[in-house]
């Protein structure tokens, strides 16, 4: 199941069947896109209960699949909602991030470990890989050797390991933190940074609607920059 928690700057998502290592069923991910997207909050702050993130997709059920295709576009679709989401999302990987879960990391927007947290995508050694946008993400985070080298080999990263890839930013005893300093930003600024990041289109057009959005934070917050030159 997904749970929310609401506070005034930051949602925090947690998916929460440590049971099952918070392995995701089909529910699991229309209520994580629905957690995502509904956030009134600057910044999600998005978790795993127990001692591991999440295992990625539930194997149960992909197992009893009479045609796995709309399960992985389902997937697909919720990782691109959570990107896409005007909210910033900020995910805390304590435990075993695997398969799907390291590709629900991926879509979030700042990628913050633990040093317990560990990195793996398995579905190679039983014949499967990462089929939830994993395999266009990971290239860009990582570098198209560094992505390669995880995913063939299905070997296990470290905390270390994965900050020295790029697959996350920081390694952190308390990834919360992280979330509150975040959400200590303005709020229109991070939408602003976050769609300009993202932005999939060429150049010219991504430096066309980064000029625009600076002239609309600088219009909209005229008096709070003129505040800042004295600091």
């Amino acid at each position: 199941m997904i749970r929310t928690t609401d506070e005034a700057s930051v949602r925090v998502v947690t998916v929460d069947r440590p049971d099952r290592r918070n392995a995701l069923r089909p529910t699991d991910l229309a209520a994580l896109r629905t957690a995502v997207e509904d956030a009134d909050q600057p910044v999600t702050y998005l978790r795993g209960a127990g001692d591991a993130f999440c295992a990625g997709a539930d194997l149960d059920t992909v197992a009893d699949l009479d045609d796995p295709e709309p399960f992985a576009r389902r997937g697909q679709r919720t990782m691109s909602a959570i990107a896409d989401a005007e909210t910033v999302v900020v995910c805390g990987i304590d435990g075993a991030a695997r398969g799907g879960g390291v590709e629900l990391a991926l879509a979030a927007d700042a990628r913050v470990a633990t040093p317990a947290a560990t990195f793996a995508e398995p579905g190679v050694s039983f014949g499967l890989f990462g089929a939830w946008g994993g395999t266009v993400r990971l290239p860009r985070v990582m570098g198209e050797g560094d992505a390669l080298d995880f995913s063939l080999s299905g070997r296990v990263l470290d905390a270390d390991a994965a900050l020295r890839t790029g697959l996350v930013s920081r390694v952190v005893d308390d990834p919360r933190a992280v979330a509150d300093e975040i959400a200590a930003g303005e709020p229109d600024a991070l939408r602003a940074i976050k769609s300009r990041v993202r932005d999939r289109r060429d150049d010219d057009a991504q430096e066309r609607a980064e000029a625009a959005a600076f002239a609309e934070l600088v219009r909209a917050h005229a008096g709070e920059i003129a505040d800042g030159r004295k600091r």
